[in-house]
């Protein structure tokens, strides 16, 4: 790792405990004509190729010839494959496949740039990386590329899509229609992490989970949420983080279910995507499924049983408006990557009180507590448990989130909270100091005041407070167009760069 860090490995799961990728396959022995993957109805505005609908058998067999391919093309048991793919049916099978192949997978934001990219690979020295050729009319094909000329440990670069670069691999071929469903041995895919990206006081940190922790994590939702075996799930949320993987594609694996996927956001779209595959289950951000809910857009969709809004920025849900539906709405509060847990609302729709200690794996004893939720000795949400990955937390210094002892209990996860002296409650009042939260993409403010002194003398970049997406960038230059380009040619993402669109 650069700048001080030594990455910490997830210690390997319990033999026993299966792997992601047995979930699948177990579903897929049992239900193999049933449909599994539902592509976004969109697609080809997003990525230029048209959507796909895999039965479980067929998603089987295209996990099964990438994760081949990879083992074939030399990469070895235990490598890291970066991954930074759209809300497609690709994210889903190249993560199993990866798993299969024994390889662990580190997820990457899709709005990242060449700047975050570098680090990011950099720190975990990841072996190769997966994108796709175009994303909402970005070329990141060619920023993975450009990304991984960067960084020494890339050997492959992937890419599904149309037109991918010179280097890059094509993968449409050798995961869909290639004629062949080869064998693989097995390479202990249960020992395989999955690592998700985090911001701190002190910067970027990479968060691996062993897939016990995945797992636990899924469970928690699905327990909490109530969610039935073989839920037809509609998924809003992008695979690149620990809550939107636990929400979407472990609760998918666990349940048995289908899994329809929607890239943020197109309303009408996802209304009809819900409508026409008759989902059960939304899993979108909190914000948008309230004012969706607000406007009375689930009015025509009886199907729709379910709700779980994802709280990025968790401290915004008490005071968020009510659910007047009679479907069920779940509070899902996500800190980070430390943690997560799930609350549904009560009778009036407003959210429930969130009860401090231990969140069981139903039907476990003590060693199964899904987390543990209570206030640290520095007025602080505190996490511990099953899911929480405490070994990825402990190289912090003693001026960071965790609370230091040579031997930490729990992770600290910087979010202000006190106890409700009538209900004996946690209440979440801030986000954590020197962390900035954009619609789930988490900045530190000295970083966005060191890319601010980067601009032309007049210019200025802020975060300015925002109730739907935590916060929300302004910037304003003498020439917004030319701010704009500067900004790009940094490699900064498009959060910094259309903070100086031109507004009438």
């Amino acid at each position: 790792m650069q700048d001080g860090h030594s990455f910490i490995a997830a210690r390997p799961a319990p033999v026993q405990a299966p792997s992601l990728d047995q979930l699948f396959s177990r579903t897929a022995a049992r239900r193999p004509e049933a449909q599994a993957l539902v592509d976004p109805a969109d697609k080809e505005r997003v990525t230029g190729q048209p959507p796909r609908r895999l039965s479980y058998a067929e998603a089987d067999v295209a996990v099964a010839r990438l994760a081949a391919y990879f083992v074939e093309v030399g990469l070895p048991s235990g490598a890291i494959v970066a991954v930074q793919l759209p809300n497609t049916v690709e994210a889903v099978v190249t993560i199993l496949a990866a798993m299969r192949a024994g390889l662990s997978v580190a997820l990457l934001p899709q709005l990242w740039r060449q700047a975050e990219l570098s680090d990011a690979i950099n720190r975990i020295r990841a072996r190769a990386l997966v994108t796709m050729s175009r994303i909402d009319g970005v070329d990141h094909a060619d920023l993975a590329m450009n990304a991984a000329a960067e960084a020494f440990s890339v050997r492959q670069v992937f890419s599904f899509g149309d037109n991918t670069p010179e280097g890059s691999v094509p993968l449409d071929y050798i995961t869909f229609d290639e004629d062949r469903t080869p064998h693989l041995p097995d390479r202990g895919a249960e020992r395989t992490s999955l690592i998700t990206f985090d911001v701190l006081p002190d910067g970027l940190r990479a968060v691996p989970r062993t897939q016990a922790q995945v797992i636990a994590g899924g469970l928690a939702v699905m327990l909490d949420a109530d969610i039935p075996a073989g839920t037809r799930i509609m998924s809003a949320t992008m695979p690149s983080s620990f809550a939107g993987i636990c929400a979407s594609m472990v609760t998918w694996l666990l349940s048995g279910g289908r899994l329809a996927l929607h890239h943020p956001f197109e309303t009408d779209v996802l209304l009809s995507q819900i409508a026409h595959d008759r989902c059960a289950l939304l899993v979108a951000p909190a914000p948008l499924a309230l004012r969706l809910g607000e406007t009375g857009a689930f009015a025509d969709l009886p199907q729709l049983n379910q709700v779980i809004g994802l709280w990025r920025a968790p401290e915004q849900a008490a005071t968020s408006s009510s659910w007047t539906y009679a479907r069920s709405f779940i509070d899902l509060y996500a800190f980070g990557e430390a943690g997560l847990f799930a609350v549904p609302r009560d009778g009036e729709g407003t959210p429930a009180p969130v009860a401090p200690g231990a969140r069981p794996l139903q039907g476990q004893g003590s060693a199964g507590v899904a987390c543990e939720v209570f206030i640290s000795d520095h007025g602080t949400v505190g996490m511990r448990g099953a899911m929480v990955p405490l070994a990825a937390y402990a190289a912090q210094r003693s001026s960071d989130l965790l609370l230091t002892r040579d031997k930490p209990d729990h992770v600290d996860t910087g979010y202000a909270a006190r106890l409700d002296r009538r209900n004996g409650a946690i209440c979440i009042t801030a986000p954590p100091s020197g962390v900035l939260n954009v619609g789930g993409y988490r900045f530190l403010t000295n970083d966005l005041n060191t890319w601010a002194q980067r601009l032309p003398q007049g210019g200025m970049l802020t975060a300015l407070p925002d109730r739907i997406s935590g916060h929300r960038l302004a910037g304003r230059a003498s020439d917004n167009a030319r701010a704009r380009a500067a900004l790009a040619q940094l490699g900064l993402n498009p959060l910094m760069v259309e903070a100086f669109r031109e507004r009438s």
